[in-house]
């Protein structure tokens, strides 16, 4: 039994006159006898909750920052009518913070033998799987005095998708690599590796790619022309250790690297290439092989939602060694891991001769911009002493940057905004060379 705010204000109201013209037992019963008998009448008419039904309908994928409707139908199979508030409750990472008690309650009334549906929106703050808790209903008697209260399980899952905010490159990224592939009128001559077609010689071509053979046959000088290699192999390794927690402004270090490594594969797949991923910490914690390119976005989303930093350091041996399984042929291996100090040198480089040997690697990090901002700051000594720190920081991930590319990787390191940009630049660099 659960009472109500208004059994007691007419408790308080009762009181008064008790005190004022017969304090002591007699009046306290004369007053609060017949309102505890009202009570128990209100609580027996009250509809009951255990005999409640519930089904859930709606959506079960969202990205982060969108909303999701999520369906709930009560029926009501008693002989009373329902008059009741209910409370579909969910973690609290699926609402904003404060708004929780207005999106979960909702008032109910259903007539005897009849049906409702209602619908709670969630817009969760996190990534990953958020699973429905209890649904409570407190059924009111006609009275209003006193309610009858019961939870029940309800169960339906909602899968909180990275919001891949980083898609807004892609379009200029493509651009570029369609002048790479030379399908736009601005066509940079030498790059690429693959032949792609013969034309006729004009002045100011590159005489290095003169066909002597078709020039005999034809008669014509002809010209060889490139393009970007196609259906190179491209393994995308998330790094889900202990660094990969840290949060640089708002945002994990993880999902900084997951929204770098979804606008890779994206311009990837577009370009022909054949992209896969792979997240390790000390096991494989999700993994995408041999999708379709209409495939592979989705498949990758559905990955790296419900992955979350291990709080354990990386072994970088078995990381290797599972990026080496995943590639046996040459290819593009691209790790998103920390290029902190320790982390680099103790656990990266030992093992990074490995990989270079047979492929050629690109290592993305994500640099904090806060650290900028300290080591620029002036003002007082404060400032200045953490102006210090931060210089010296930066100078050890250069001086671990430059250790990485000494070895034969490519180092890419940029905040969180300008990561999936830059990565994206690297990739186009290393395709216009030759080097896929």
């Amino acid at each position: 039994m659960a009472l109500t705010g208004r059994s007691a204000l007419l408790a308080a109201l009762g009181s008064i006159p008790v005190g004022v013209f017969a304090p002591g037992w007699t009046g306290l019963l004369a007053v609060n006898g017949p309102l505890a008998l009202a009570i128990l009448c209100d609580y027996a008419c009250a509809a009951p909750v255990r005999k409640l039904q519930f089904t859930r309908n709606g959506d079960t994928a969202v990205r982060l920052g969108d909303a999701a409707e999520v369906g709930l139908t009560v029926t009501n199979p008693s002989n009373r009518r329902l008059r009741a508030q209910l409370r579909d409750a969910w973690p609290p990472s699926s609402w904003p913070s404060g708004t929780e008690q207005a999106a979960s309650r909702h008032p109910l009334t259903i007539p005897s033998g009849e049906r409702s549906r209602l619908s709670t929106t969630l817009r969760p703050t996190r990534r990953g799987d958020r699973h429905a808790d209890r649904v409570t209903v407190r059924s009111y008697g006609p009275l209003g005095l006193a309610a009858r209260q019961g939870s029940h399980r309800v169960p339906w899952a909602i899968r909180v998708l990275p919001p891949f905010t980083s898609r807004k490159h892609l379009p200029s990224r493509l651009a570029r690599l369609r002048e790479l592939d030379g399908r736009t009128s601005v066509l940079t001559r030498g790059e690429g590796t693959e032949f792609d077609s013969l034309r006729e010689y004009v002045p100011g071509d590159d005489t290095r790619s003169i066909d002597w053979r078709a020039t005999a046959r034809q008669g014509n000088v002809a010209l060889r022309t490139w393009r970007p290699e196609r259906d190179r192999h491209v393994l995308v390794v998330l790094d889900t250790g202990r660094t990969s927690a840290g949060r640089v402004g708002d945002v994990p270090r993880l999902d900084a690297a997951m929204d770098a490594g979804l606008l890779l594969a994206a311009l990837a797949s577009r370009a022909g290439d054949r992209v896969d991923l792979l997240a390790y910490d000390r096991q494989v914690r999700a993994q995408v092989q041999g999708r379709a390119a209409g495939e592979l976005l989705p498949a990758l989303v559905i990955a790296m939602a419900p992955l979350e930093p291990s709080l354990i350091e990386t072994d970088a041996r078995g990381l290797s060694a599972a990026a080496l399984t995943h590639a046996p042929r040459r290819s593009l291996i691209v790790l998103l891991t920390s290029l902190d100090t320790a982390a680099a040198e103790e656990g990266l480089l030992p093992v990074l001769p490995q990989l270079t040997k047979r492929h050629t690697v690109l290592v993305a990090s994500v640099a904090d911009p806060h650290i900028q901002r300290m080591a620029t700051a002036r003002g007082d000594v404060e400032a200045v002493y953490e102006a210090a720190a931060a210089s010296q920081a930066q100078q050890q991930r250069r001086r671990a940057a430059e250790k990485l590319m000494r070895h034969g990787a490519t180092v890419v390191d940029a905040p969180p905004d300008e990561l999936a940009p830059a990565l994206a630049d690297a990739y186009l660099e290393l395709k216009a060379a030759g080097r896929l």
